[in-house]
This record gives structure tokens, sequence and C-alpha cells, in this order.
């Protein structure tokens, strides 16, 4: 991995970390449905631009299907679900949570046969769901009204990407990029009817636009493409290590710009769940440093 490519991982993770506060503040004047349609979009348009510059034909007439289905379950849903939870819950817990995707995505592969669980693996699941009942066991947060109901819808988004991981993974014929513009148009018409019959509560504010542009342009759309920089140029494994570093970053912003409490179990829960998500995905810096020497 080049400094460069180090560079633009923390840089990914930093943004992505910050999709979460965002939602928090974004949430109150738009509404969970409006905002979340505000987010397609933009991206949409914006990967539309991209496509247009590099002459990139989604072919839709032959995959409107795919593009509505990964789009359901890669970002319509599961932006709705956090979008729920943003009412109730911090910027800090929901990142946190949010870094359990591996973990469903390896439950789910067992469950199918695909992958049998090793120790390692086992281990790796134990250890995150530990995380997971120190976080929501001992936040204080979790004995406000409807916050076990936000907590199931924000691990339910985990579960969604992990699912659309497993659905892309099938379809290798498709590039990323098709993948992800075409999704985002799919998400975009799939919560277009939901969006027209919950406006927003209010008008919002100019300055909560700025954080839905910034929701949608910086946190999908550029998002994405650096993702997919990512994984061309250092691989799928090492460009895992961003599930690792998003909640390091969502913890940060949560207790820096809205001064959420950070408590020992925080600290705890957050290092179990990286650690158990870890295992699961085989992720080991010592190997990774080995193939770079030999290479």
């Amino acid at each position: 991995m080049t400094g460069t490519n180090l560079l633009i991982l923390i840089a990914l993770s930093a943004i992505w970390g910050g999709s979460f506060l965002l939602l928090r503040i974004g949430v109150p004047q738009f509404g969970p449905v409006s905002l979340i349609e505000s987010r397609l979009v933009l991206a949409a348009l914006f990967l539309g631009i991209m496509a247009l510059a590099m002459g990139r034909n989604l072919q839709w007439r032959s995959r409107w299907r795919h593009y509505l289905l990964l789009g359901g379950i890669n970002s319509a849903l599961p932006f709705l679900l956090l979008a729920f939870s943003a009412q109730t819950l911090s910027a800090s817990l929901m990142s946190i949570l949010n870094a359990t995707t591996p973990i469903w995505g390896a439950l789910l592969a067992a469950v199918w046969g695909r992958a049998p669980l090793t120790r390692t693996t086992g281990l790796g699941l134990v250890l995150g769901t530990a995380g997971v009942a120190i976080l929501v066991g001992f936040d204080a947060i979790t004995l406000t009204p409807g916050a076990p109901l936000a907590i199931a819808a924000s691990l339910s988004a985990s579960l969604s990407y992990a699912v659309a991981s497993m659905y892309a993974r099938s379809r290798t014929q498709i590039k990323p990029f098709d993948n992800a513009h075409g999704s985002l148009w799919g998400a975009s018409l799939l919560v277009l009817p939901l969006a027209l019959m919950l406006p927003p509560p209010s008008m919002p504010q100019s300055s909560m636009w700025g954080a839905a542009i910034t929701l949608g342009v910086l946190c999908t759309g550029i998002a994405y493409l650096m993702y997919f920089r990512l994984v061309k140029e250092v691989g799928a494994a090492p460009a895992l290590t961003v599930t690792f570093l998003v909640p390091v970053f969502g913890v940060l912003w949560g207790h820096w710009l809205l001064d959420e409490v950070l408590g020992l179990h925080t600290l705890g829960g957050s290092a179990l769940v990286i650690c158990g998500t870890a295992l699961v995905t085989g992720f080991s810096p010592r190997t990774l440093i080995q193939k770079r020497i030999q290479r």
C-alpha cells in the first residue's frame, strides 16, 4: 500500500465515519425518508456525471431488475434503517454497530453452506457479539424510548449490507462502478414513493441542505469512487481495513462535534467488535506487511 493509498484509506474512513454524524444532523429537519432520497439522488447524479465523462453505459434495459434489487438491499433499505436509528441513537453507537457487517456475512455464508465456520471465525463471532452486548447493555441511551427498536434497525442495516455483498459477488460480470451507479438509481426509484408520502416535517434550513449535499455527493458518490480505486490498486483484503477505521472516526466525530459521551463501555465494546470483525474477515496486518516486503 503506497502512501497515497494509505491517505485515501484514512480519508475514506473519515468520510464514512462522518456519514453517521450527518444523519444525526439532517434527520430532525428532513425526516428519515426525505433525507435518504436526497442522498440517493445526489449520489446517483454525481456518478451519472462521472459515467458520462468516462463513456460508461449502464445497460439499464437488460439489467434494470439487477439494479433495483441491489439498490434495494445495498442502499435503500440500509440507508432508511440507519436514518430511522439516527432519530434515537448516537453517531458513535451507529458507527460501531455498522462494523458488524462482515460478522453477518460470515453467519450468512455458514447458514447457506458456502463457508463453514472455523475456530477463528467462531471466536470472531463471539467477540463481536460480546462487543455489541456491552455497547447495548451499558450505554445509557438504550434506556430512552424507542432505543431497542433503533438498535435492531441499525443491526438490520448491517445485515442488509452483508446480503447485498453476497449477492453482488454472484454477479461478477458487472463491473463495480456500474453496480454502484445503477444501484443508486434503482434505490432512488424505490424510495421515491415513500418520499412523496412522507415529506419533510418543515422546510429545512439552508445549512441543512449543505449536510444533505455532503451526505450524498461526498459520503456516497465520491466515497464509492475512492473505495473502488482502493480495491483495484491494493486488493479487496487491504481495502477491508476501512471496516475497522470507520467506527474510530464515527466515535471521534460524534464526541468532538456532537459532544457525545465516551465511556469505558464504548471503548471496550468497540474494541471487541473491531477485533471480532478482523478475525471473521481473516485480516492480518502481519500478513499484509510480509506480502508487501516479498514484492
